[in-house]
C-alpha cells in the first residue's frame, strides 16, 4: 500500500466522483481508477459502490478513510517536521473557522503567507462540530470553534475570548428596549438560529433546556446575514453572540442583554489535535494569535 493510493482514495472518497477526484490529483482518470482497483485488490474488499450517477463508499471504505485521512496526516508531519529541523517552513497548513468568530482570518492568513510563501494554506468553513471532529480525523491542523461543551477525543482547545448572547429582535417587538431579558421570557416565542453544527446554536439550546424552557426553532440558516435578513423582516428573534448583534446589517434591529440560568457567554477557542504538538506551520500561525 503506498501513500498516493491512499491520497487517489480520498480524494474519490470526498469528492464522491472519479472525475473530479483526479482533476484535482491532476493525474488522468484511467490512472486514478487503475490505482484504487489496486488499493481494493490488496485489501480484498471493494471500496466504493460505483454507479453511472454516483459514487458511494461501502462499509469497508468507510472504515479505510478513517484510518487513510489519519495516515496521510501522519506522513505530512513526519515530512514538516524533518523541514523544521532543517530551517524550512513548507508543507500545508488547513485551517477551519466558524463564520464571525471574531478572528481577522484574512489578515492572520496574509501575514501568515507573506511570511511563508511556500506554505500551501488551506481553509474550510463549517459548524464547530465539524471542524472539531475534522481536527480530531486529521483533516484540519488547527481550526477556530466555539464549543460550549467538551471537544471530541483527540482534540485540545486553547481558550481566546468569551462573548455575552443576546436577543436580537425586530424594534417593535415587545422586548425591544428592555435592560435585558432572561431565557424563561422567550418561551413561544418563534426562533431563526443556525444549524445545529454550530457553537452558538448549541450554546443557545443548552441555555434553554437549563432553564426548562421550550422553544421553536421555525427557520434555520447556515450563515450569519441570512439570520439577520429574516429577523428584519420580522419572521422571528434570535439569540445571538454579541458580535453578530454588532454588524452594520444588524444596525436597525434591537440587541438585548440575555441573563440567567444557563448564561455560559460565547467562548471562541482554538482546537488543536491534543496527542501531538500542532504541525511547525500550525504553531507559527498560533505564534502570530500571542503577537
Amino acid at each position: 500500500m503506498e501513500l498516493r493510493q491512499l491520497e487517489y482514495f480520498v480524494a474519490v472518497a470526498e469528492e464522491r466522483h472519479f472525475t473530479r477526484a483526479a482533476q484535482r490529483m491532476l493525474v488522468s482518470q484511467s490512472g486514478l481508477s487503475a490505482s484504487v482497483r489496486a488499493l481494493e485488490r490488496e485489501l480484498g474488499s471493494p471500496l466504493f459502490v460505483r454507479t453511472t450517477r454516483s459514487v458511494e463508499l461501502t462499509g469497508a471504505g468507510r472504515a479505510l478513510l478513517v484510518e487513510a485521512t489519519r495516515t496521510l496526516a501522519g506522513a505530512r508531519a513526519a515530512r514538516e517536521a524533518v523541514a523544521a529541523v532543517q530551517g524550512l517552513l513548507r508543507g500545508t497548513l488547513a485551517v477551519g473557522i466558524e463564520q464571525c468568530v471574531t478572528i481577522d482570518i484574512g489578515a492572520l492568513l496574509a501575514r501568515f503567507r507573506a511570511r511563508h510563501p511556500n506554505v500551501e494554506v488551506r481553509l474550510r468553513q463549517a459548524g464547530s462540530a465539524v471542524l472539531a471532529q475534522d481536527i480530531a480525523d486529521g483533516r484540519l491542523d488547527v481550526a477556530f470553534v466555539t464549543l460550549p461543551g467538551p471537544p471530541p477525543d483527540g482534540v485540545r482547545l486553547l481558550p481566546l475570548t468569551t462573548e455575552p448572547m443576546v436577543l436580537l429582535c425586530d424594534p417593535g417587538h415587545r422586548l425591544a428596549g428592555e435592560p435585558q431579558v432572561t431565557w424563561a421570557e422567550l418561551e413561544g416565542e418563534t426562533f431563526v438560529d443556525f444549524h445545529g453544527d454550530w457553537g452558538a446554536r448549541q450554546l443557545t439550546d443548552r441555555a434553554f433546556a437549563a432553564c426548562g424552557a421550550s422553544r421553536q426553532v421555525a427557520l434555520e440558516v447556515y450563515d450569519v446575514h441570512t439570520l439577520i435578513d429574516l429577523v428584519r423582516c420580522g419572521l422571528g428573534i434570535a439569540v445571538v453572540p454579541r458580535p453578530i448583534a454588532r454588524k452594520e446589517s444588524a444596525a436597525s434591529l434591537c440587541a438585548v442583554p440575555m441573563t440567567g440560568a444557563g448564561d455560559q457567554g460565547w467562548a471562541v477557542s482554538v482546537a488543536v489535535p491534543d496527542a501531538d504538538r500542532p504541525s511547525p506551520a500550525a504553531q507559527e500561525l498560533l505564534a502570530y494569535l500571542d503577537r
